[in-house]
């Protein structure tokens, strides 16, 4: 990391601001060339006048300069607030590249963060999504994952497996004696509490999901019980066609609303029935499709017609996800003469309005739901890459309890490192040094 890299660090476009910032050695001495100026005093904000290679003007910006190790990068930093727009910024860049700088590759700031111990993965992905949070829930959860919970969480766990292979990599010098029953015992009941503990979190963050890519929210029901019509007053503008001619919406229409501090993508399916032509079949496909990829399920029924083969399919379909997702009967209509049979939806509480005239009842069920899901205050797990870490590592502390029962402790040892090397992979690499460390911590060896 010998070269100082530079970037815009601002969304391209027109703004009052544009931040230019350089790290690496070479910063401070580059900020020179650029503002033609000897001195600079750190996390002081001075008022500079910016150069290209040719002397010429650019701009008058606000240079900071961070010293390292006290930076983003823990190196030398340093920050031109110039006036934005589509053309100043991108002059003060050039000129800094021309100063010695090198353009800098995407992420390269936080892996350098990374490097240099600032930050670990954990509070890099973090900053990465709360850049795209899709909420202010999920802003929350990931200030404090940058401020180092989910890290703090993960030690605790990597600790506790490192006392676990301590025990087995010492004992493995006794393998000649059988190990005392209550010693076994005592590591089956560690794994058994980090198998539970690791679970609980896997289905947190199954179940939050939706707090960090928003909310995912599919309307269904049969032909013309009024989806469309339901969508767009919850958009306030018509977006969806509405008409009476069955089968008018014939593929899945996707928009974005907020509902308290929600950010939702709320998608207006086919009406299920049976397909009549192939672009129907498609449209099908595609509801069912839209419905095993969100989050709450809204089922609408028309109550001012009878209940009939096509509604029993929706009720089936719901049925058939009500254990995975959450759902929200509305018999809509209420306004007109009333002639569905509720019976059959009795166990789903439905919710009866005129999408209409008011949806309040049904944005108050949403925000209920989306509310709950982000009561927990538990840690949870941000990306796929952290998902399948805590799966793998679960996987590896199943493996080894029947070695352990066995006292076939090389072969414990190999699912315990695994499991480690899983668990680690989420916040930095384990080292075998770290066990070591705990092996001659804990026990009195070559006495």
């Amino acid at each position: 990391m010998s070269s100082t890299i530079a970037a815009i660090a601002t969304a391209h476009g027109i703004g009052s601001i544009a931040i230019v910032r350089l790290s690496g050695s070479a910063a401070l001495s580059i900020a020179k060339i650029v503002a033609d100026r000897e001195e600079f005093t750190p996390r002081y904000a001075t008022l500079c006048s910016l150069y290209n290679a040719h002397h010429e003007l650019l701009d008058e910006s606000i240079v900071l300069y961070f010293k390292a190790p006290h930076s983003f990068t823990a190196e030398d930093v340093v920050e031109f607030q110039c006036h934005g727009g589509l053309i100043v910024a991108q002059q003060v860049l050039q000129a800094t590249l021309d100063a010695g700088a090198v353009l800098a590759q995407p992420g390269e700031f936080s892996k350098r963060a990374f490097l240099n111990g600032r930050i670990d993965l954990s509070e890099a992905e973090a900053i990465a999504q709360l850049i795209e949070a899709q909420s202010e829930d999920a802003a929350a959860i990931l200030a404090k994952q940058m401020k180092g919970s989910l890290r703090h969480y993960i030690e605790s766990v990597r600790d506790e497996l490192l006392h676990i292979l301590a025990y087995s990599e010492v004992s493995i010098d006794y393998a000649e004696e059988d190990l005392p029953q209550d010693l076994i015992d005592q590591i089956a009941a560690k794994l058994h509490h980090l198998h539970v503990k690791l679970e609980e979190t896997l289905a947190v963050s199954q179940r939050r999901a939706g707090l960090m890519q928003g909310f995912r929210v599919s309307i269904i029901g049969k032909p013309n019980v009024g989806k469309s019509s339901l969508l767009n007053s919850l958009l306030n503008y018509s977006r969806a066609i509405v008409s009476d001619i069955a089968g008018t919406t014939r593929d899945t229409i996707e928009e974005q609303i907020k509902i308290g501090s929600h950010l939702i993508k709320i998608v207006d399916t086919a009406g299920i029935r049976e397909a009549d032509d192939e672009i129907e079949r498609i449209g099908m496909e595609r509801t069912l499709e839209s419905v095993h990829e969100s989050d709450i399920v809204i089922a609408l029924f028309d109550g001012s017609r009878v209940y009939d083969a096509q509604d029993r399919a929706i009720i089936e379909l719901i049925h058939r996800f009500q254990d995975t997702k959450e759902i929200i009967v509305v018999i809509n209509k209420s306004d007109l003469k009333q002639q569905f049979h509720t019976a059959e939806l009795g166990e789903f509480s439905p919710l009866q309005l005129s999408c209409k005239e008011s949806n309040s009842a049904l944005v108050a069920a949403l925000q209920k739901i989306m509310d709950v899901t982000n009561s927990s205050d538990e840690i949870m797990l941000i990306s796929t890459r952290q998902v399948e870490a805590v799966s793998t590592t679960l996987r590896a502390i199943k493996a080894a309890h029947e070695p352990l029962q066995d006292q076939e402790l090389e072969i414990l040892s190999f699912h315990l490192n695994e499991a480690l090397h899983a668990i680690a992979s989420i916040t930095r690499p384990f080292e075998n040094d770290e066990m070591l460390d705990k092996m001659f911590g804990s026990f009195c060896l070559g006495k």
